[in-house]
């Protein structure tokens, strides 16, 4: 294999998450006596953004084909809308509420507020040069090109012209600013122009305000073939057709973002109705940041901030185009396979392959042992899915009953609910309403379910309902049998072939009779029973994986040194960094792989030496959760829905499962291994906050490209395998 490229400049400078002072009064040789001190601690919000950091070393990554960087824009610019809307909100509530509390790691919301600002500019000036210096001219080279409408020659300028007039201008709404009316309400993401215009004969000037109309139109206008024109740059040329009469004085491209967050309050007597209620008011939410283009004129840009009401940390200027997230646009082209990774098609993990041309049976295969599968590697219709499925259509399937956090517009799951109601059988969905930015979609599911005589829950107000689980029960001879189903990620066909995940199949008496009693105390009205296997949230899941820690913390020593590996999107809690802390303390080889944010800082001598952090971020999103302890000379394993946060572990419904299948163990510390071996897409975490990419050797590991080969080559086998 070729030797890859050089690692991008803006790759190898090393990044700073936090002030580094207290880490390194830290990891001086005195050892810190208080594991609650701040210097142990990473600002949860800046960890975040460390996150996004690596997304945008992929886009920046010229090892990565064309269209996957321009992707890696695109995703890089929703995570960091979504995280102002909500994340960045929060602080801003804080502070206006006048909280001036120091978190774990020592810093005041409004401290953390500059601090995000300040790597905001850094990152959003990166992600700018990489798309102006380097994909704009790359994708011209493939004769992809994003123009600008003074670039455009003469007769395209006629054809753009004679669309503005056809297409554009008669959605477009012109809203200015005076006597008896107001400064116009600037929707949430909404891009829009400020414009000022002048009259003629009074000589009055007025501010006026027109809407990007890209939620009805494309972001970018087709000129030619693969020829594109940014919408508003069109708008802004034909300004005069939209101000008949007047003279325009000066106009810029800006773009709000506000708070999209809400919550239902514990009382609420009916969910859904709370849900929708606090819906329509997050469109009037507050404005947490403005975007201004670089281009537009101090004046202007003095004008529309005043307007908006905010302060200047809450305003960015930047160069080049506002909301690259549209350039999905671009990704989304038909062709250019040379541009893109190689396309992968999930296949049939080998027990849920049928014989001779016929559809497995699924739950005989549960029947002879638990079943795991791994998305995006093994094809989810074919497991969770067929699951589903079966059960609808064998008449000896009593009830069916799932949670529904997210899921998809065309998912066929929650339609097998109503047939299974119209066959006479017991279906219950438990909706969770206040999924974030699904809640409209879950509403009207529920709408659907509920009309078709589906047992519809929404769960409790206080407690978002995170388990990922199906529950099925069969008459079998003069009984039942429980068929369970137990995912790490959501029940949603389109996430499942981008996010990697775990999903156990599993008869097992006691992780049954576990998730049969989680929903009968959503559904029902008890106390939560003690588990019998699983680990449920928010009653026991903390408890039992810092428990889990300190016996491993007993078992180990010199001879049979224990070992503590998981792998989760988030590590926040406080709890179980300490735990992890004593466990390295006490000699504890402890390996993490995070994907997303990490508070617990590795490194710091007599503290966390022992600690190792990984990051995978690439062709994949990194979804599962495991959590692994090796001691005595056996490995325990969990998966499930919940990372170790205090809202997954506090305020939200999550389960976790046991995997005791040997065989089935071995694929989870295999996955493991492999990502804590991958040096493709890889970083490492050090004590000052740095996330430092790996470089891949004379035989680079991916561990998405190995477990693509892995699968395939075990599903080609056939059942046997």
């Amino acid at each position: 294999m070729n030797e890859p490229p050089s690692t991008p400049e803006a790759v190898q400078e090393p990044i700073r998450a936090v002030d580094t002072t207290a880490v390194e009064q830290a990891v001086a040789p005195a050892v810190p006596s208080d594991l609650d001190a701040p210097a142990l601690y990473f600002n949860r919000e800046l960890s975040w953004l460390e996150f996004n950091n690596r997304v945008l070393q992929l886009a920046e990554d010229e090892r990565q084909p064309l269209l996957e960087r321009v992707k890696f824009v695109a995703i890089f610019s929703s995570n960091l809308d979504e995280y102002v809307m909500v994340r960045v909100a929060g602080l801003h509530d804080q502070i206006d509420a006048g909280l001036v509390d120091r978190g774990p790691d020592g810093l005041t919301p409004s401290e953390t507020v500059d601090a995000i600002r300040k790597r905001v500019v850094e990152l959003c000036e990166r992600q700018t040069r990489c798309v102006e210096r380097d994909l704009r001219p790359a994708l011209e080279q493939h004769g992809i090109r994003i123009v600008d409408h003074a670039d455009v020659d003469e007769h395209d300028r006629r054809d753009l012209a004679e669309r503005y007039r056809r297409q554009i201008f008669p959605v477009l709404t012109p809203l200015a600013v005076g006597l008896g009316r107001p400064f116009p309400y600037i929707s949430n993401l909404s891009l829009s122009l400020a414009v000022l215009v002048r009259d003629p004969v009074s000589g009055v000037s007025t501010f006026a305000r027109v809407k990007v109309p890209k939620e009805m139109l494309p972001r970018f206008v087709e000129v030619a073939e693969h020829v594109f024109v940014p919408l508003e740059q069109v708008i802004a040329a034909h300004l005069d057709a939209l101000f008949p009469g007047m003279e325009i004085v000066d106009h810029g491209v800006f773009r709000v973002t506000r708070d999209a967050d809400f919550q239902v309050s514990d009382e609420a007597d009916d969910l859904l109705r709370a849900v929708e209620a606090e819906l329509r008011r997050r469109r009037f939410g507050e404005v947490v940041r403005v975007e201004i283009d670089s281009a537009m004129s101090d004046g202007l840009r003095e004008q529309l901030v005043e307007a908006l009401g905010v302060e200047q940390r809450q305003v960015y200027v930047q160069d080049g185009l506002l909301d690259l997230g549209d350039l999905w646009q671009i990704v989304k082209l038909g062709g250019f396979p040379e541009l893109r990774d190689t396309p992968w098609s999930p296949v049939t993990q080998p027990r849920l392959q049928g014989e001779d041309g016929h559809r497995a049976d699924l739950f005989a295969a549960m029947r002879q042992g638990d079943i795991l599968v791994h998305h995006p590697y093994d094809s989810f219709s074919s497991s969770v899915e067929r699951f589903v499925e079966q059960a609808v259509s064998d008449p000896d399937v009593l009830a069916i009953k799932q949670t529904v956090y997210r899921t998809s517009d065309d998912s066929p799951l929650v339609p097998a609910l109503i047939r299974a109601t119209e066959r006479g059988k017991q279906a219950v969905c438990l909706v969770e309403l206040k999924a974030r930015f699904d809640e409209r979609a879950n509403i009207a599911w529920a709408r659907e379910l509920e009309e078709a005589g589906v047992h519809v829950v929404y769960g409790h107000p206080s407690l978002k309902t995170h388990a990922k689980c199906v529950l099925v029960v069969r008459r079998e001879g003069d009984g039942v049998r429980h068929y369970v189903h137990v995912g790490t990620g959501n029940y949603h066909s389109s996430t499942a072939r981008l996010y990697t995940d775990f999903g156990l199949f599993t008869c097992d008496e006691q992780i049954a009779g576990d998730v049969a009693d989680m929903f009968n105390f959503l559904t029902g009205y008890a106390r939560p029973r003690a588990s019998r296997r699983v680990l449920v949230a928010p009653n026991h899941l903390r408890d039992g994986i810092i428990e889990e820690i300190d016996a491993t913390i007993a078992a180990h020593h010199d001879d049979a040194p224990a070992r503590i590996v998981m792998k989760m999107n988030s590590l926040v809690d406080k709890k179980c960094i300490r735990a992890l802390y004593r466990a390295s303390q006490a000699g504890v080889r402890v390996d993490l792989n995070i994907r997303g944010i990490c508070c617990l800082v590795p490194g710091i001598p007599g503290v966390s030496e022992n600690v190792h952090v990984t990051s995978v971020v690439g062709r994949f999103l990194e979804h599962s959760r495991i959590f692994g302890f090796e001691r005595a000379g056996e490995l325990r394993i969990y998966i499930g829905s919940a990372d170790l946060m205090p809202r997954n572990l506090d305020t939200r419904v999550e389960l976790v499962a046991p995997v005791d299948d040997p065989v089935l163990r071995d694929d989870l510390a295999d996955t493991l291994e492999r990502c804590f071996a991958d040096d493709s897409n890889a970083w490492d975490l050090d004590a000052d906050g740095t996330w430092t990419r790996r470089t891949p050797g004379p035989e680079p590991r991916s561990v998405h490209r190995e477990l693509m080969l892995g699968h395939q080559a075990r599903a080609a086998e056939g059942p046997a395998a």
